[in-house]
């Protein structure tokens, strides 16, 4: 798909890494996808460490048409995406300093 995407629309798409979502940690099910996405793309896309687990309460936020952080920013749900949003500013942090170092070299 993403090579699809970059021929077809957007020749300068770039893939960070991958979320997983709807993640139920104590099932076997769940550790296994998640094993097989680590295993399969992990050496070449970033597998981000926090995982978005399923939630009623966010079926309930979208039902609501509200963010989850604006439903129920003390739970999980919110928690586990303020952690991906964090490593997501690592990434960007560590690309711009990247970016100068290649500007003064």
């Amino acid at each position: 798909s993403v090579s699809k995407v970059k021929r077809q629309i957007n020749p300068h798409l770039r893939i960070d890494g991958i979320l997983m979502t709807m993640v139920m940690p104590r099932t076997n099910i769940s550790k296994e996808i998640t094993a097989t996405v680590k295993s399969a793309y992990g050496q070449r896309i970033k597998v981000f460490d926090a995982q978005i687990p399923h939630s009623i309460r966010a079926v309930e936020a979208t039902a609501e048409g509200k963010s989850i952080f604006a439903y129920d920013k003390g739970g999980k749900v919110a928690a586990a995406y303020e952690q991906f949003a964090k490593e997501v500013a690592e990434i960007g942090e560590k690309q711009r300093k990247q970016n100068r170092a290649d500007r003064i070299r």
